[in-house]
């Protein structure tokens, strides 16, 4: 029997799927979730200090923007592949797609790591904040690394909840995420630009170098510098929740699309704005250097304890939204790339409740998250959270690299591929290779020690200290190599289509 569809379940079945979720989010929606994962007040305060020991004011000053055109880049050649394919899977689809089974493989399972261990660091950085805001409070707060994980899984529980029990609400809550970020940002620039009692000048703003990081001066440029462009890597990015919530959003086709570049773009210059307000502020750099370069130290030597608290709350309360947005993002990939058996145990993470929710999916991811973050209970010799800086970079790399693949199989396609409404025309070629060789280059220098005692063979060398991404990422790569070459080459053909006939049975049951 035939049934009646908008344009999106006709394209959405023309890809292959039933309308299993509901499609009930806005364009405004769906730019919000991009929005408030990237959420510039989450990684501008968690990772501030990996600049600022890495380079100092300048990683920020000029790294942050000029880092953020290239993510801009990124995020062009994105937005044309969810224009032409609005579907919940992705950036694996896409991959599976104008490629072979393999390239959806890999790219899922990088993109399933990578959106897992955003989840796992931006509610882990808010219970760092957290913590920080109640010891404000009382001068007597003695919350160390076992209360702020013991935070965390409060904050990472109350989001599955959130995502599971309030399936309309979560929309509405990303709407009311962006308007905390755009008011929360204005009032911290205003209260860092009107309540400090002076200024740094504009020359330690532009041109002040800092080196924390432990490597010799030596090795500023080519070493130092580049990492502390992980935060604004870090901070721009899961921006690919556009496309995995575009099964739920109306004409996805054009605003996820527009969603996806739009939330990189205002994200990256208000992100700008905010920054140079903290440096702007930061009068006190030896006591800012004694606590590691942390954001919060720039708050509570500059601002009045009622205003650095002010400060605190705006973002814990927008690092909140953030981690809430990165469960519902993260559950999407998995009920989607379960639903092309790419999970053991797809059946399970992808079934959805009466509600339309994939409640297994978000319980898993959850889960994942944090075993993902339990190194971080022990504390490194130096004091740095090393081990929430490998997080972080573990989420950098699994979904830059999942950005790859696709991005080269675009260009592989050339004139072979059918865009959507929204496309780069011509300019895919040269955008699609700087997009590439950026991913590579950030790639590498963020699997690389983050401090002397990570370098193997130093005589100061810690377990603690490691940077375990490369040990993560790379045990996922063998793993899912490794089974795709006994196994899954065997049995994962890609996207399992539903439908045949674009024009029967197209909604699916609960």
């Amino acid at each position: 029997m035939a049934t009646h569809l908008d344009d999106d379940a006709k394209r959405l079945a023309e890809l292959g799927y039933k309308q299993e979720l509901e499609r009930s989010w806005s364009g405004f929606s769906n730019f919000a979730i991009s929005f408030s994962i990237i959420s510039i007040l989450s990684g501008c305060f968690t990772t501030f200090g990996q600049a600022w020991n890495n380079g100092g004011p300048i990683a920020i000053t000029w790294g942050w923007p000029i880092i953020a055109g290239f993510i801009l880049i990124i995020g062009f050649c994105m937005s044309e592949l969810v224009s032409a394919y609005p579907t919940a899977g992705g950036i694996y689809w896409w991959a599976a797609t104008m490629g072979k089974p393999i390239h959806g493989w890999f790219t899922g399972w990088l993109n399933l790591i990578g959106l897992i261990a955003v989840t796992a660091s931006v509610d882990y950085g808010c219970a760092t904040f957290l913590n920080t805001l109640l010891g404000m409070f009382d001068k007597d707060w003695g919350g160390g690394l076992t209360f702020t994980f013991g935070l965390f899984v409060v904050i990472i529980v109350l989001h599955a909840l959130i995502n599971i029990y309030g399936h309309h609400l979560v929309a509405v809550l990303q709407n009311i995420s962006v308007w905390w970020h755009v008011f929360g940002v204005a009032a911290i620039v205003l209260i860092l630009v009107f309540g400090p009692d002076s200024h740094q000048s504009a020359s330690f703003v532009f041109t002040e170098r800092i080196n924390n990081s432990g490597f010799s001066d030596g090795m500023y440029w080519f070493y130092v510098l580049p990492l502390g462009f992980l935060l604004t890597q870090y901070t721009i990015t899961g921006f690919d929740a556009c496309a995995h919530v575009s099964e739920e959003t109306k004409d996805a086709a054009r605003t996820a699309a527009q969603g996806l570049w739009k939330s990189i773009a205002y994200s990256g210059i208000g992100g700008w704005i905010l920054l140079l307000a903290f440096l702007f502020a930061a009068t006190d750099v030896t006591e800012i250097n004694k606590e590691l370069g942390s954001a919060s130290a720039i708050f509570t030597t500059a601002l009045s304890p009622g205003l650095a608290k002010t400060v605190i709350a705006i973002s814990v309360i927008g690092q909140f939204y953030c981690g809430m947005s990165c469960v519902t993002s993260m559950s999407r990939m998995t009920y989607a790339f379960s639903r092309d058996r790419g999970i053991p145990g797809a059946k399970l993470w992808s079934k959805v409740n009466k509600n339309r929710t994939p409640v297994n999916a978000i319980i898993m991811g959850c889960t994942a998250a944090l075993v993902l973050t339990l190194p971080a209970l022990y504390k490194s010799p130096t004091g740095t959270p090393v081990a929430f800086y490998a997080v972080v970079s573990i989420a950098v790399i699994g979904l830059y690299l999942a950005f790859l693949i696709p991005i080269y199989l675009r260009l592989r396609m050339g004139a072979r591929f059918r865009p959507g409404p929204w496309t780069l025309g011509g300019k895919y070629k040269v955008l699609g290779w700087i997009a590439v060789i950026e991913i590579i280059v950030i790639s590498i220098y963020f699997i690389m020690p983050l401090a002397p005692a990570g370098v193997p063979g130093n005589k100061a060398w810690d377990w603690t200290a490691v940077n375990y991404a490369p040990l993560a990422v790379g045990a996922v790569l063998i793993l899912v190599g490794g089974w795709w070459a006994l196994s899954a080459r065997k049995w994962f053909t890609g996207p399992v289509r539903q439908v045949d006939d674009p024009g029967v049975d197209l909604v699916g049951s609960s």
